[in-house]
C-alpha cells in the first residue's frame, strides 16, 4: 500500500465511522429526531454497524485500521513503524470530518436541541450542572465521558476495552492456519464492538480509539454551536491514553501468547 492510499483509506474510513456512530448518538440524543430516547441499545449495535461499513469502505486502499490503537498493535505486532504517522494523520482527520458531517446532517436538531438547554428530556437546570462540569448538553454525540469520574477507573476501563477489541482483531483467523477471515472479519469485529459497548461502556461510554473521541472532540470545540458548554478537556488524555495502553498490553500479549 502506498502512502496516499493509506493516507486516503483511513481519512475516508474514519470519517464514515464518526459519521454513522456519531450519527446514531446524535439520533438518540437530540430533539425532533425520530429516534430519540431509543436507548444504549441502539447506540451499541450502531457503532458495531459504523465499524463494519467502514471497514469494508476502507480495507482496500489501507486494511482498514481506522483506531491508533490498532496501528500501534500492528506496529508492535510486526515490527513496522515507518506508516504509522501517515495512519494517525489520516484517523485523526477522518473523525473531525466525519464528526462535522453529523453536525451537518442534524443541524435543524442541534439547533433546536441547544437552544431550549435540555439534555435527553431532562430540565435545563440538569444543563446548567453539566456545563459546570465543563460537559454541554451535546457532548456526548461528539466523544465520551465516564459516569463517575474516578481516573484510575476510567483510565482501566478505557484500557481493558481496548485490549478486548485489538485481541479480538490480532486472533482473527488463527484457527484458520493464519489465512484470515477475508470480508467475514469485518462483521466479526462489528459484533465484538457491539458486546464492548453492551458490557463495558456503561463507565465511559466506550471510546477505545483515541480518534474517535480526539477529533470530534477538537469539532465540538471549534462548532457554532449555541449553549453548547465546554469540551470537557481534563477528561479528554483518558479516552486517547487508555486505548494506546490497552494497544500495547493487547499486541504484547499476542506476541507472548500466540506469535
Amino acid at each position: 500500500m502506498s502512502s496516499s492510499d493509506i493516507f486516503i483509506g483511513e481519512t475516508i474510513g474514519t470519517a464514515v465511522l464518526i459519521l454513522l456512530g456519531g450519527g446514531v448518538c446524535a439520533a438518540v440524543t437530540l430533539k425532533a429526531s425520530k429516534a430519540r430516547n431509543a436507548g444504549w441499545l441502539a447506540i451499541a449495535f450502531g457503532w458495531g454497524f459504523a465499524v463494519m461499513t467502514a471497514v469494508y469502505i476502507s480495507a482496500p486502499l489501507s486494511g482498514a485500521h481506522l483506531n491508533p490503537a490498532v496501528t500501534l498493535a500492528l506496529a508492535i505486532k510486526d515490527g513496522g513503524w515507518d506508516n504509522v504517522p501517515i495512519y494517525w494523520a489520516g484517523q485523526l482527520l477522518g473523525a473531525m470530518i466525519g464528526a462535522t458531517l453529523v453536525w451537518v446532517a442534524y443541524y435543524g436538531q442541534f439547533q433546536a436541541h441547544l437552544t431550549d438547554k435540555e439534555i435527553v428530556g431532562e430540565p435545563a437546570a440538569k444543563a446548567v450542572e453539566a456545563e459546570e462540569k465543563g460537559a454541554g448538553p451535546v457532548l456526548g454525540i461528539f466523544s465520551t465521558g465516564p459516569e463517575v469520574r474516578n481516573v484510575v477507573q476510567n483510565l482501566a476501563t478505557e484500557i481493558i476495552g481496548t485490549v478486548v477489541l485489538i485481541l479480538a482483531i490480532l486472533t482473527q483467523g488463527l484457527n484458520d492456519k493464519g489465512n484470515g477471515l477475508g470480508t467475514l472479519g469485518a462483521l466479526i469485529t462489528a459484533f465484538v464492538v457491539v458486546s464492548i459497548g453492551l458490557s463495558l461502556g456503561g463507565p465511559t461510554g466506550y471510546a477505545i480509539n483515541p480518534a474517535r473521541d480526539l477529533g470530534p472532540r477538537i469539532v465540538h470545540a471549534l462548532l457554532p454551536l449555541p449553549n453548547k458548554g465546554g469540551s470537557d478537556w481534563s477528561y479528554a488524555w483518558i479516552p486517547v491514553v487508555g486505548p494506546l495502553i490497552g494497544g500495547a498490553i493487547a499486541a504484547g500479549l499476542y506476541n507472548v501468547a500466540f506469535a
